[in-house]
């Protein structure tokens, strides 16, 4: 069965950084398209992150260039997502997403994992 596990989140202060991580099970992670996802509260979902089967990636908010990362070790089955110099408007669950087929472009995906809460707070 194909599973995403997310963890890595919890409170940080502004300014501080926490690295995500996302294991994959049941399949190998590096056949496919992987990005981040993240949803605010009172918010909608948006993307973050995207890195294809190839290596490259992809950067869907303008608000985290120069931040954040995205990087993957095929070896553990693992993709990271690196935040830098974080924000209170950064505070979402943070979503890991896979797809076997579609590219970063797309933005659609259609594996999910249970999200992880990132607080970024004082």
């Amino acid at each position: 069965q194909l599973q995403l596990v997310e963890s890595g989140g919890g409170l940080v202060q502004p300014g501080g950084s926490l690295r995500l991580s996302c294991a994959a099970s049941g399949f190998t992670l590096e056949d496919y398209t992987i990005g981040w996802f993240r949803q605010a509260p009172g918010k909608e979902r948006e993307g973050v992150l995207c890195i294809s089967s190839s290596g490259r990636t992809i950067n869907y908010v303008d608000s985290v260039k120069g931040r954040f990362t995205i990087s993957r070790d095929n070896a553990k089955n693992t993709v990271y997502l690196q935040m830098n110099s974080l924000k209170p408007e950064d505070t979402a669950i943070y979503y890991c997403v896979a797809d076997r087929f579609r590219l970063c472009v797309s933005r659609k995906f259609d594996y999910w994992g249970q999200g992880t809460q990132v607080t970024v707070s004082s």
